[in-house]
């Protein structure tokens, strides 16, 4: 392929990809938004009414973020597709074609799973939708790096260490999340740094870390389950805050990875800083929409440290 052509197009590929990572974004701004405010958070009197959405209830339901979720929704299946053809036809370009084929088969799962995602009590449908929203994020962001330049100074292999396993961490940290969400568990433990006295989850309430169950009601103050969720995912979180801060820390030596790894710092920072609000607030419905988005900002920009980092070492 020409060097003109081929530049020209990872162009277009860069364009198309940040594109949809900004779509994505505003895909899961909107469908917490909605998810969370169906839920009940911020609902009056709080938490008398969390949880409504499960017993057929009045709702507190937006008819323009729903239409404004489905428009984005469709527009970002449109463009994966374009996307996907701009890096196969008239042939495979390298290396963001496989990134962008996986964002495309996301997309299509997403919209078949969409179609059980009405009924708040399936918990496994929620659950793919909020990791498949930060698998957006993360894949687009993905494409868009794989259609630039990555160069620069060697970087230390421990470093490419912490940081994987920081974003592994992480990882696991948004899933506890997704679970504490997709269980209606916010209000078992409204109190930090314990649950109620409580400082380890129990064994019995390791249960609810399987998603793929039927939810009736809204899990009640000092649950097994609900605490054992919001205290691993806090665990988890203090672990991922003590790995990709030192992994940022060390990436800012680079000179391949300093500006990533400033904005990286930043948001760790701010996710911890939401996360720890959400609660004192009460759950705020502003607070807890904005720890979700910032959560899958945080992987896409720490997977982007990472790709950096591995591509100078």
């Amino acid at each position: 392929m020409p060097t003109e052509n081929r530049s020209a197009r990872l162009q277009r590929i860069k364009i198309l990809a940040q594109v949809l990572t900004a779509l994505s974004l505003l895909i899961l701004l909107v469908s917490a938004y909605i998810r969370l405010r169906g839920a009940g958070l911020g609902c009056g009197p709080w938490p008398d009414c969390y949880g409504q959405i499960l017993t057929g209830t009045a709702q507190l339901h937006n008819g323009e973020a729903r239409i404004l979720h489905r428009g984005v929704a469709s527009l970002t299946l449109v463009l994966g597709f374009a996307l996907v053809w701009q890096c196969r036809r008239p042939q495979t370009i390298q290396p963001p074609a496989p990134y962008a084929t996986a964002l495309l088969v996301l997309m299509i799962v997403l919209t078949f799973v969409g179609l059980w995602s009405s009924d708040p009590h399936r918990a496994w449908a929620g659950f793919i939708n909020i990791l498949g929203g930060a698998g957006l994020v993360l894949l687009s962001w993905r494409t868009a790096l794989a259609a630039g330049s990555a160069q620069g100074a060697a970087s230390p292999r421990h470093l490419v260490g912490l940081l994987h396993a920081g974003l592994g961490l992480l990882a696991l940290t948004i899933m506890l999340g997704a679970l504490i969400g997709v269980r209606y568990a916010a209000t078992a433990c409204p109190s930090l740094p314990d649950c109620g006295g409580v400082l380890w989850p129990a064994t019995s309430g390791l249960s609810a870390l399987n998603p793929f169950t039927t939810i009736a009601v809204a899990v009640p103050m000092g649950d097994d389950g609900g605490v054992a969720l919001h205290l691993l995912h806090r665990y988890c979180a203090l672990v991922t805050l003590l790995l990709l801060g030192l992994g940022g820390l060390q990436a800012l030596a680079q000179p391949a990875t300093r500006q990533s790894a400033g904005l990286l710092l930043t948001l760790l920072l701010t996710q911890m800083a939401l996360g720890v609000l959400t609660v004192l607030s009460g759950f705020s419905l502003r607070l807890a929409v904005a720890h979700s988005v910032c959560a899958s900002a945080l992987l896409a920009v720490g997977m982007q440290v990472l790709v950096r980092a591995k591509a100078s070492a």
